[in-house]
């Protein structure tokens, strides 16, 4: 193979996207973008092969006359897609890999069997529309066929990420992990944002106020680790203070919940004075 393989991508959405122009942007020739028959995903797929001078295909008519191919469909869909595109070429000495977070490579075990080295490679990172996040420092975690493992190492140290090991029996719980950081994370501050409406804060103003904060926090997490951005009345044992909040919660179900949840979350992993009031406090 050579030092930097042609690379063939399947599935032109945000992911597959994100990397392809990373890939371009680090030296990689991507030589086709592979997309679904429908009008949307083979309109994506032209776009994105303009820009980069591959060509576009579809799932019928894919050329994958690549070093590697990499799928970047949703989980549900890779064993079915490489299942489809098994029979175009010969897959000795070819690789493969695919994005999900939560599956292992055994996803690709079709591919394997014809003689493929295949990997998983995951960026934990959130690609979302409008957004084009940078790749520097982003850890990717890799896991499957040595042979893939090192060339995905390659990669991701070419993209400037930093890939790392997992075992495939960790997908799962590694996965669930990265959905407390971002997506959940996001669904916490939209509970926030109701929670304002109650003090007469609208859920745009909420958020444009939230903000400063929310960032300070972050920058406090980076420099001073869990315990030393960790402020508020947990932390001083202002059981009292707790109580109100739990009262104007009880109007909120799903906020109070949250707050219950991670309340405890505080008191077992973080420091905390006063821990058996505030606890009977969060009991109300």
């Amino acid at each position: 193979m050579a030092v930097k393989p042609r690379i063939a991508i399947v599935g032109p959405g945000r992911l597959g996207t994100a990397l392809t122009l990373e890939l371009r942007r680090a030296g990689y020739t991507i030589s086709e973008i592979v997309s679904r028959n429908s009008a949307a995903s083979k309109r994506k797929a032209r776009k994105l092969a303009r820009k980069v001078e591959a060509y576009a295909t579809t799932h019928d008519n894919a050329h994958l006359d690549a070093d590697l191919v990499w799928f970047c469909v949703p989980d549900r869909e890779i064993a079915a897609a490489s299942r489809q595109l098994a029979p175009v070429i010969d897959w000795k000495k070819r690789i493969a890999f695919h994005s999900s977070g939560a599956l292992a490579s055994d996803e690709l075990n079709g591919l394997r069997r014809r003689g493929a080295a295949v990997a998983s490679v995951h960026p934990l990172m959130t690609f979302v529309s409008g957004s084009r996040p940078s790749l520097d420092h982003v850890p990717f975690a890799v896991e499957g066929d040595a042979a893939a493992v090192k060339a995905a190492r390659h990669i991701v140290r070419d993209l400037g990420g930093d890939a790392f090991n997992i075992r495939k029996q960790h997908k799962a719980a590694y996965h669930t992990w990265g959905a407390f950081t971002s997506p959940l994370l996001v669904a916490m501050l939209v509970t926030a944002e109701q929670l304002a409406r109650t003090s007469g804060v609208s859920a745009v103003e909420a958020r444009k106020k939230m903000l400063p904060i929310v960032r300070q926090t972050i920058a406090n997490y980076e420099a001073l680790g869990p315990a030393g951005a960790f402020s508020g009345p947990i932390v001083r044992g202002d059981a009292e203070i707790v109580r109100k909040h739990v009262q104007v919660l009880k109007t909120l179900p799903e906020a109070h919940n949250v707050y219950r949840a991670l309340a405890r979350v505080a008191l077992r992993y973080l420091p905390v004075r006063n821990r058996a009031t505030i606890k009977k406090a969060l009991e109300l």
